[in-house]
């Protein structure tokens, strides 16, 4: 079981670094305003072709070393397009705040149009994979882009209904009106729903790892469980007092310029 623990481990430290280095080029570009976000993901975009290429010739490979590029090759198209989001360049039409006392509906609308164009991106991307990862003799790379889509779909809709505990100390200069859109507050129906729905990938991609007979597969499944773990932990934290970004904090450049302060997520009444 030593590859179990070693691609276990391989996962945790690409999620680590990966988003440390997504964070770190942002507050790079935070310094130049919205040219220099621009050119950041433009920069960026032989990663996105990197990461397409690597995906689509590790289909038909099922070999360890395929497996693990694969990975990678979702991560990097993940990261480019979270790089693209937070830079502000790939957002929403909505880039204003969301005053009290607006209607459920009415503040719906708003926080999606803060994020729609990142969303549909997102969602582009993972129609496309699917399409391409059909009967594929190596679907990890796809599985993966797949869990982080779905965590990060339950995680925003958390946000937006509310939770105890929402960070916002990371976020850029280009994304300072999101949390206008959050919710401070006792979590919601929703919370529950969504820990249990990550709890069964969860459980699914273990007894896939589990029942995997080739080294390959085992891999494979090492890579994805500990990703569907992570994005647990990543909504448990919403709950628990733990400074999590203290994870990245050390690594990220300080600011060049004093930055915009992140608006605050907005405090709900306990009747709300």
């Amino acid at each position: 079981m030593s590859d179990v623990w070693i691609a276990g481990l391989v996962a945790v430290f690409a999620w680590w670094f990966s988003t440390g280095a997504i964070l770190a080029t942002v507050r790079l570009a935070d310094a130049g305003g919205r040219r220099a976000h621009v050119w950041a993901v433009l920069l960026g975009t032989p990663v996105l072709v990197l990461g397409a290429g690597l995906f689509v010739d590790t289909l038909s490979r099922p070999e360890v070393g395929a497996v693990y590029a694969a990975f990678l090759s979702a991560l990097l198209i993940w990261g480019w397009i979270e790089m693209a989001f937070l830079c502000g360049v790939v957002a929403g039409p909505n880039r204003g705040q969301t005053p009290s006392g607006v209607s459920p509906l009415e503040r719906f609308a708003r926080a999606f149009g803060a994020v729609a164009y990142h969303e549909i991106l997102l969602l582009v991307a993972l129609g496309a994979m699917a399409l391409a990862a059909r009967e594929a003799a190596n679907p990890f790379g796809f599985l993966t882009f797949a869990v982080l889509f779905g965590a990060r779909i339950t995680a925003k809709l958390n946000l937006f209904l509310g939770v105890p505990r929402i960070h916002t100390g990371l976020l850029p200069d280009a994304l300072a009106h999101l949390p206008t859109h959050f919710r401070i507050r006792r979590f919601t129906w929703f919370y529950p729903v969504s820990l249990g729905l990550l709890g069964a990938v969860l459980w699914v991609l273990l007894s896939a790892l589990m029942g995997a007979v080739t080294a390959a597969d085992r891999t494979g499944f090492a890579l994805v469980t500990a990703i569907a773990a992570l994005a647990l932990l990543e909504h448990i934290l919403m709950v628990v007092p733990l400074p999590d970004d203290r994870l990245w904090r050390w690594m990220l450049p300080e600011p060049s310029v004093p930055a915009t302060p992140p608006s605050a997520p907005r405090q709900s009444s306990p009747a709300e």
